[in-house]
């Protein structure tokens, strides 16, 4: 197998399906009218997991992505993923990094 001569960077956003109840969103939404905001509506508290992948090309840094974000980093029972490409990173800018 040849070494991996790319990195690539993503941003994995995970939040709670439709229908399922979210409380911290609930509670930022009744906040607002404190802050003295209206007309904002279907709060939905989440998060956003950045990382960086090295891989031989960017399908492939894909789908160890898409398969961390599905079995790891998100509850498929209650949460829903998706990912975003933020680009091409050099090698070198990642070595030894989370060592």
């Amino acid at each position: 197998m040849s070494e991996p001569t790319s990195a690539y960077r993503f941003a994995v956003n995970v939040t709670p399906k439709p229908g399922i109840l979210d409380p911290q969103g609930k509670a930022v939404e009744r906040s607002l009218p404190h802050l003295g905001l209206t007309g904002v509506s279907g709060v939905r508290v989440g998060r956003r997991v950045e990382l960086t992948v090295t891989a031989a090309d960017e399908a492939a840094a894909r789908a160890v992505v898409d398969r961390l974000a599905g079995e790891l980093l998100s509850n498929p029972l209650m949460e829903q993923f998706g990912v975003e490409s933020l680009g091409e990173v050099p090698v070198a800018a990642v070595a030894g990094v989370g060592g």
